[in-house]
């Protein structure tokens, strides 16, 4: 008997778990249905602010697979496709074409919630203007786009994490005079303050001006109807344009409506499989999901690709028949603007407080290759322990070309439940193209080891 899976969403997680639910079941085995209210699917949301900022030429080339590629796969993709309901107890979906408000219900054996995030636009004065753009899909990155071929001079990005960072180098890129609006007293607040700190000070050598501390309250619109300026806690700020970068709740009204389980976050709770806890036949994965914070041991909402495609494989593996498992995170991330390298993973120190962990640091400057070899940059480490037993908590890195890609070390080692004392004795590549001899992390280890007796101090 042919069993039906229906996939809710056309991106990362979706269709990366109906690709692979096809490569282990046939057609005659397996019919799937996936439903994409747009008209794209498989493609980088993250590349998005490097299309608009001019680095990536064209749309496409952040296209991974197209609809027509995943219907000659033998899945049927339906596109412009929304679905409005599900009904747990009749397993099925309701679906509504957009073009046409055409509805019908399809039933089904499994099925994977993938309905993304929506990016957070504050119920404010102006902020549905035209002329104010949220960049969470190539729809409005592609809208974004054109009101920068109408030839604005300035632009307000409103937040200050990675979307607002990375906007605001695309609108610098673009010409524009650039203000970023930080509601936190510094810039990415993923970070502790020192290093966030380091972040603004390096927008600012770039020509970005930075408010912190301010909350956005109004977009003040010209005659005709566009905007002409910010209006924040801390005065007004000219903007022929504006981008928010407030960043992304889970897309779940859906699921909640149905009545699955979900996190403090608003996200989907579900195990190792990606199974949604309390089901046998659901499976959810992406930006809609939470998930759990391997050094914390709480769950957590983190909207990334990488974490959505592997949550895809996993859900696909196990409805195909075979065995696959995502453990969770360590909370890795990383970013740029311009030629500043901005990397973190695992706890800060608000996020240890909050998990009740005590917490010993150290703060370091060292360059990403030797000193003396042509082109060093500066770059500066923070690392964290727990008091007592120095198990490694967490990383973070601010610093020029090559500095960003050293917190996969910390990554690994805090996945491996590594202490600092530990850390030290890595065995890492060495020649002075690359590193100094005594590598920037290995360096933050050996200071925060000797602070919780685990080293010299």
């Amino acid at each position: 008997m042919t069993e039906h899976l229906v996939v809710i969403g056309g991106d990362a997680a979706g269709m990366s778990a109906a690709s692979q639910a096809r490569r282990r079941r046939s057609a005659e085995e397996l019919r799937i249905t996936a439903f994409e209210r747009t008209g794209f699917t498989s493609y980088s949301a993250c590349g998005i602010p490097y299309w608009v900022g001019g680095q990536v030429a064209e749309r496409d080339e952040l296209i991974a697979r197209t609809p027509e590629q995943h219907r000659a796969n033998g899945i049927d993709l339906r596109t412009g496709t929304e679905v409005v309901e599900i009904d747990r107890v009749g397993r099925r979906v309701r679906s509504r074409e957009l073009a046409t408000g055409a509805e019908e219900w399809t039933s089904y054996d499994r099925l994977v919630i993938a309905t993304g995030a929506e990016p957070i636009r504050p119920a404010l004065p102006g902020f549905d203007a035209p002329g104010v753009h949220g960049v969470q899909d190539l729809g409005e990155g592609g809208a974004l786009l054109d009101s920068l071929r109408t030839g604005p001079q300035s632009a307000v990005v409103v937040g200050g994490g990675y979307i607002g960072v990375e906007m605001a180098e695309a609108m610098a890129l673009r010409g524009l005079s650039v203000t970023l609006l930080s509601r936190s007293a510094e810039p990415m607040p993923t970070l502790d303050p020192e290093l966030g700190r380091l972040v603004r000070l390096g927008m600012e050598k770039l020509g970005i001006t930075v408010v912190a501390g301010a909350a956005a309250e109004e977009v003040l619109l010209g005659a005709d109807g566009r905007p002409r300026a910010v209006r924040s806690t801390e005065g007004e700020h000219p903007a022929d344009l504006v981008v928010l970068g407030l960043g992304v709740r889970p897309r779940t009204e859906l699921a909640r409506a149905a009545g699955f389980a979900l996190g403090e976050h608003g996200g989907l709770l579900t195990d190792e499989t990606m199974r949604v806890v309390g089901t046998e036949e659901v499976w959810a994965g992406g930006d809609c999901v939470e998930v759990l914070n391997l050094v914390s041991g709480t769950h957590q909402y983190v909207a990334l690709g990488t974490h959505a495609n592997k949550h895809g494989l996993v859900a696909g593996t196990t409805i195909g028949g075979g065995r696959a498992a995502f453990p969770g995170v360590v909370g890795t991330a990383i970013t740029k603007v311009f030629d500043l390298e901005i990397a973190r993973t695992g706890l800060n120190e608000r996020e240890a407080a909050a998990a009740g962990l005590q917490v010993t640091s150290a703060v370091i400057e060292s360059t990403a290759i030797a000193g003396y070899y042509p082109g060093a940059a500066l770059m500066t480490v923070k690392m964290l322990a727990e008091t007592g037993t120095g198990r490694l908590l967490g990383a973070q890195i601010v610093g020029g070309a090559g500095a960003g890609k050293r917190i996969d070390i910390a990554a690994v080692a805090l996945t491996a439940r590594m202490t600092v004392g530990q850390l030290i004795s890595l065995d890492l590549a060495y020649a002075p193209p690359f590193s100094p001899v005594w590598d920037p992390i290995l360096v933050a280890a050996r200071k925060v080891a000797g602070k919780v007796g685990q080293g010299p101090a």
